[in-house]
């Protein structure tokens, strides 16, 4: 598979039917990676991937007790892990598979979809009928998506995000983040610019509680404030006005479809009056991926956001609404994982 500015060269499956052993293999690998999905998620949350990733070895039963887990069902963790070949295992040794680094990179992407989509994919017969699609109808976890965004942040836009950082002709006085989740980013952004302020949005306010004592203990709580509010449909505030620097990431999508994108980056440049440089980075809808080569993420990503009724953009579609809402193209800035991913700089 080939990729050149984000179009795709599409492949081809063959409709050969697979024989009788090669189709209960295939069986086996999709339900044991399922398994498997869910102990990456879990040795991630228990602190057993940064050990074999530190170590290089772990004992499973001096590790379960060590943290107070139970040893059998410890075990079975790493046994789902070598079912993929994440681990590999001698008795109660356990140490990295030749493919750890890739899995350990992409630890965010499962804990996403197990921990912080799962009750959405659990019920999806339910969310795809007509007559349930209204009201608050699918459920996710808050503060796991913004664990897992924290860490997809790192591995895939900080590089980006920093680049574009230190190409900036000016430091601000004051920084706003929209979709702050665990505060990460505003962090970021304070320590950057350390005379200025900061303020961050975002809808669910149980993850605000959390980035608030994130930045506390960070030592920039007097220097921020965060604020539960939906970015799509904000109002002027005295506590925006001062922002010259603005940043959005993996939120983008929720302003849209177009006509609501196009009036919600309108708004912006009003509540935002003095914004001199907005960094919107999100990922797009692939486009032209065979549906048997969908790198991870994207196929979780943009299923996800079709079962709850969030409409994806494409590329294309996100570099056509940003002279009609009043911002001005500088740059956009490809991020490599996931695919169709890009910070645009906008003034």
């Amino acid at each position: 598979m080939t990729e050149v500015a984000g179009l795709h060269e599409a492949e081809t499956s063959s409709a050969v039917p697979s024989t009788g052993r090669e189709a209960r293999e295939r069986v086996a690998n999709v339900y044991n990676s399922t398994v498997a999905a869910f102990a990456i998620s879990s040795a991630w949350d228990v602190g057993a991937l940064d050990a074999l990733r530190e170590r290089g070895v772990v004992d499973s039963a001096e590790f379960a007790a060590d943290r107070g887990l139970d040893r059998r069902a410890t075990q079975a963790m790493f046994a789902a892990l070598a079912g993929v070949g994440v681990v590999t295992r001698a008795g109660t040794e356990i140490r990295p598979g030749p493919d750890f680094a890739e899995f350990y990179g992409s630890k965010a992407f499962y804990h996403w979809l197990t921990i912080g989509s799962v009750s959405l994919f659990a019920d999806m017969a339910n969310v795809l009928e007509t007559k349930n699609r209204s009201g608050e109808f699918y459920q996710r976890d808050a503060p796991a998506i913004g664990r897992a965004c924290r860490d997809i942040n790192q591995l895939a836009f900080e590089p980006v995000f920093w680049e574009a950082l230190d190409e900036l002709d000016f430091d601000p006085k004051a920084v706003g983040d929209l979709g702050a989740g665990s505060g990460e980013r505003l962090l970021q952004l304070l320590n950057r610019f350390p005379v200025s302020s900061g303020v961050g949005l975002d809808i669910a306010g149980s993850v605000l509680v959390d980035a608030e004592r994130h930045l506390r203990d960070a030592g920039v709580g007097d220097r921020a404030e965060l604020i539960v509010a939906d970015a799509t449909a904000l109002e002027p505030d005295p506590r925006f006005a001062e922002v010259e620097l603005l940043t959005c990431f993996m939120m983008g999508h929720d302003f849209w479809p177009r006509e609501n994108c196009v009036a919600s980056l309108s708004r912006l440049r009003e509540v935002f009056p003095n914004v001199r440089k907005f960094l919107l980075g999100d990922t797009a809808r692939t486009h032209g991926i065979a549906d048997t080569r969908m790198p991870v993420f994207n196929l979780a990503f943009e299923v996800a956001h079709d079962l709850m009724g969030v409409y994806l953009p494409t590329l294309e579609e996100w570099e056509g609404v940003f002279a009609e809402s009043g911002w001005k193209l500088d740059r956009a800035r490809r991020v490599e994982v996931p695919s169709d991913s890009v910070i645009y700089e906008l003034s």
